[in-house]
């Protein structure tokens, strides 16, 4: 395994890989507290997970050095470039690969954001309503915080009476909690790209005529990252194989009490994903 680019972080040989068709970008910290943080390069081709490197930032120049040095034959071939909302790997991305490869911002990461406005909300009404409550009132909103995580459906009938006893002490709660129902449907149905601009052009006209505050920054970001969020929608993309193979880094982390080096860590993620294959008699 030499790397292929210059000489510091560790890579993948170019001469191995013939395709490369979806590339993930993600960064993780080597020592927790801290803010060592590497980024982790991966790809997917035909349901295969490779890692592609690991560099020892997450500036923008380095990971646009990184993806430069991807030779022109991949280059070509790649359709997809997977990402969080990080503006150094997204727009390193746009530098090299250009129009012909979208730029896909990660479904659960745009959800995890108006999830928390709601949260947030909760937390708010909640402190109020429990400063204005009876404690045995109070007592049946118990729950309320995985109540509302949860999908409808997935309710018990127990758990159905926590939301409805909450909305009817709080209706701004149960607006945002239904816009939030409405945003999550969106991206569950099967609609082209040209939809999902329309419905959720028409879900921030909603937000804005309940008068309700809790989702401006994340309107600010629906603004920012219109065409990145939708293109989720023409092959629906998702980073999934990066967060899954971060779960895999957390494991070699601890296995290995630490790694601090990027070499080291790039070798036994390498080994985990291949070594089996590679080693196997």
């Amino acid at each position: 395994m030499r790397p292929s680019w210059e000489s510091s972080p560790a890579g993948s040989n170019w001469d191995e890989i013939l395709s490369i068709d979806t590339i993930g970008t993600d960064e993780i910290s080597l020592k927790k507290g801290h803010k060592n943080f590497v980024t982790v390069v991966t790809a997917l081709t035909d349901g295969k997970l490779m890692i592609l490197a690991v560099l020892p930032d997450r500036e923008k120049k380095t990971v646009r050095k990184f993806f430069k040095s991807v030779p022109k034959r991949l280059r070509k071939k790649v359709r997809t470039v997977c990402s969080d909302m990080y503006e150094g790997f997204v727009n390193a991305a746009k530098d090299i690969f250009g129009k012909r490869t979208r730029i896909v911002v990660d479904r659960f990461h745009v959800a995890r954001l108006y999830r928390n406005d709601l949260d947030g909300l909760r937390k708010k009404e909640m402190r109020r309503l429990r400063d204005e409550l009876s404690e045995k009132e109070y007592g049946k909103l118990k729950g309320a915080m995985w109540a509302l995580r949860k999908k409808p459906e997935k309710l018990s009938p127990e758990e159905k009476d926590v939301p409805e006893c909450l909305f009817g002490h709080s209706p701004e709660l149960e607006t945002a909690y239904r816009l939030c129902q409405e945003l999550t449907d969106i991206f569950e149905e099967d609609i082209s790209k040209s939809e999902a601009k329309r419905r959720i052009g028409n879900w921030k006209l909603w937000v804005r005529l309940s008068g309700l505050s809790c989702y401006d920054k994340f309107m600010r970001t629906l603004e920012k990252w219109c065409e990145e969020i939708t293109n989720y929608f023409v092959d629906r993309r998702t980073s999934g194989f990066v967060e899954g193979l971060n779960n895999k880094i957390k494991v070699i982390k601890r296995r290995c009490y630490g790694i601090l080096n990027v070499d080291h860590l790039f070798q036994r993620i390498f080994l985990d994903i291949r070594g089996y294959s590679l080693f196997a008699s």
